[in-house]
């Protein structure tokens, strides 16, 4: 009987001491090394609450998380530097907040060059810039490259003969912000198409603006249109001139030059904002014709209403390319449209497969 007892103690004992709290820290995969992963397991001492704390530069330790789970997981993204090695301390508590054990490690971050959450991503940023490539390369060689027709750009040459025929001004807006907005710079490169239409027609040409770059560079491409007409000497410098930065009293402005020259076609091409019903009606009122374009989806209708032609969305971008078949527009432009058929595809798929249970796409395509 004494022997028993000795080998249950012995055995207890031995049982006790190799009960140990399980931390493990690791670099948080797939970011930028500002994080570490944190995982721990208490379950062989049953500890009640644990506390990991992290040691400042002073040498004191901060807490940074606690929990009453026997086995957990937390990142610890709190200005982790990589490359700079932590010391961390798990405490385990007992039921009356005893200290049961007190584990401590260390462990570092790092930069990971790619972030493997993402390879959906870049397959499809492949994918596209091959499709780019092949369609440049495409219209360098000659490959005719079809592109849908677009009403509102084939009646530029209808609207510049009509206001030839009336004798009456052209009148061109190319919306109501500066040069950082894309809708601002789609909207400059079809004053240059039209600009030497109206040289070549000798129609007089009216740009407004109302803002000091979008002047400049409107000035300038212009001139050059006027140039590139071989008819530099009928260049009006006076014909693009500024108004106000003020968004009404532009618009006033405008409508004034609306009433008083009574233009023949009207194209409000860029971004617009409230200012678009008024600027469209007046010109409804005067009788011209009329093409607007703009990617603001709350004024399309106002434009769609009011004009006679309208360039929706991502028209209004097409249209350089569609005007100059110039073969890195027309091959960027084909691309592009290439991509948006592929994800097509791919979201037709997916709701099929959603739809039957099978969840592998969603997983592939999620970015975390």
């Amino acid at each position: 009987m004494k022997k028993l007892l000795i080998f249950l103690f012995i055995s207890y004992t031995c049982f006790l001491f190799s009960q140990e709290i399980l931390l493990n820290i690791k670099d948080k995969p797939n970011n930028d090394g500002s994080a570490l992963s944190i995982s721990w397991d208490t379950s062989q001492i049953e500890a009640s609450k644990i506390i990991i704390e992290r040691e400042t530069s002073d040498g004191e330790f901060i807490a940074i998380t606690s929990s009453e789970e026997s086995t957990g997981t937390f990142d610890d993204g709190s200005n982790i530097i990589p490359g700079i090695r932590y010391i961390y301390r798990l405490t385990a508590f007992d039921n009356n907040d005893n200290i049961m054990q007190i584990v401590m490690t260390t462990s570092e971050s790092y930069a990971q060059w790619f972030n493997k959450d993402k390879i959906s991503l870049l397959i499809f940023a492949l994918l596209i810039t091959i499709s780019i490539v092949y369609y440049i390369f495409s219209a360098r060689s000659g490959k005719d490259l079809y592109i849908r027709k677009i009403s509102g750009l084939e009646s530029m040459d209808e609207s510049v003969g009509r206001a030839t025929e009336m004798g009456r001004p052209i009148l061109f807006i190319p919306g109501t912000l500066d040069l950082d907005d894309m809708q601002t710079i789609a909207g400059l490169t079809l004053l240059r198409r039209l600009a030497q239409k109206a040289a070549e027609y000798d129609a007089k040409l009216i740009v407004p603006v109302c803002r000091s770059m979008v002047l400049s560079t409107a000035k300038e491409i212009v001139k050059e249109a006027y140039m590139k007409a071989g008819r530099p000497d009928a260049y009006d410098p006076d014909s693009v001139f500024y108004l106000t930065d003020d968004q009404f009293g532009y618009v006033a402005g405008v409508d004034g030059i609306i009433v008083r020259e009574k233009p023949a076609a009207n194209f409000f091409l860029g971004a617009f904002y409230a200012e678009s019903l008024i600027l469209a009606e007046t010109g409804f009122s005067s009788g011209a014709i009329q093409t607007a374009g703009t990617a603001m989806p709350s004024q399309l209708p106002f434009f769609v209403v009011a004009c006679d032609y309208t360039l929706i969305g991502e028209e209004l971008f097409a249209a350089s390319a569609y005007l100059s078949k110039d073969p890195h527009q027309l091959g960027s432009l084909k691309g592009q449209d290439f991509g948006k058929a592929i994800f097509i595809v791919v979201l037709t798929i997916g709701i099929i497969l959603e739809i039957s249970g099978v969840h592998f796409l969603k997983d592939f395509l999620a970015l975390h």
